[in-house]
């Protein structure tokens, strides 16, 4: 059974997001995201001012009189939410955990999805895939996607991108939209993001917690690597040290943002000890500027 804290932080996140799609995302997110464009419907007989060029002349050949091709617009799109539930996912130096904050981002573009008629869908991770959850629609097919990845216990704490990115490409069979949420601490996963973003329109979503990136001003402190378990004595009332850590902390964050770039993969930073509202409303803008 789910516990009751769980429950009523679900209806708090839903009550947000849903008043922040109502007056503020809903219109940028389906400026941003129109659809496929024109997709093949069907057949039909040729009559008099059709284009030539729509003409079927598999069809016509078959049956000694014309037909032309018939065509819809395809709004619905596929979002999938690829979320990192490895243990570096538990952290949190302010009022939410960075799982947290990765629930209520779903949250947020899932119910922005449903005003667009599109569907959505998540995968959960950490060392492996742990959890598919197919695509489609609905407030509680939404509702249950929060409650996924808020209650759920991982079975690994370690993280395999790579991996996942590998599974994802196998089973997406149309192209989708796929907000890869991480903190993007673990190994790079180059190729299996330039291979998925050739099919897919990738977004990396990188949410961080500052305390990660500079240690505490105080003497003697013991860190513990989150995923691997790995234990070190360090004394932060070092100046250079702490001037050293930083530098190398930030080293790797702007390695994975060259990363992005590189592939030609957008992106959204967030910090978790601060509201995700304005970085997420800063991408959708400079998306529609495009």
């Amino acid at each position: 059974m789910i516990p009751k804290e769980i429950l009523k932080q679900i209806k708090r996140i839903e009550i947000t997001t849903k008043r922040l799609v109502s007056e503020t995302f809903g219109g940028e997110y389906t400026s941003v995201f129109k659809g496929r464009g024109i997709e093949f419907a069907d057949v039909r007989e040729y009559v008099p001012g059709d284009e030539i060029r729509s003409i079927d002349w598999n069809v016509t050949a078959r049956n000694d009189k014309p037909f032309v091709k018939q065509f819809v617009e395809e709004r619905q799109l596929t979002i999938l939410f690829l979320v990192d539930m490895s243990a570096s996912a538990y952290f949190g130096s302010g009022e939410k955990l960075k799982a947290e904050v990765a629930a209520e981002l779903c949250a947020l573009l899932a119910f922005s999805a449903q005003k667009n008629n599109d569907r959505v869908g998540l995968i959960i991770f950490a060392d492996d895939v742990e959890k598919y959850i197919a695509p489609s629609k609905g407030t509680r097919h939404i509702l249950r996607v929060v409650r996924e990845i808020l209650y759920f216990k991982p079975r690994s704490k370690g993280t395999n991108l790579k991996g996942t990115l590998e599974f994802l490409s196998r089973i997406l069979t149309r192209t989708a939209v796929v907000f890869v949420i991480s903190d993007f601490l673990g190994e790079p996963a180059d190729l299996p993001l330039k291979r998925l973003a050739r099919r897919h329109d990738v977004i990396a979503v990188r949410v961080y917690d500052p305390r990660e990136r500079e240690l505490p001003m105080r003497g003697l402190v013991q860190l513990i690597d989150a995923e691997t378990g790995e234990r070190k004595l360090i004394d932060c009332g070092n100046k250079a040290l702490r001037k050293k850590y930083q530098r190398e902390t930030e080293d790797r964050s702007e390695a994975v943002q060259s990363l992005f770039k590189k592939i030609g993969i957008d992106s959204i930073d967030i910090n978790a000890r601060e509201s995700y509202v304005d970085p997420v409303l800063k991408f959708f803008r400079m998306r529609e500027c495009r």
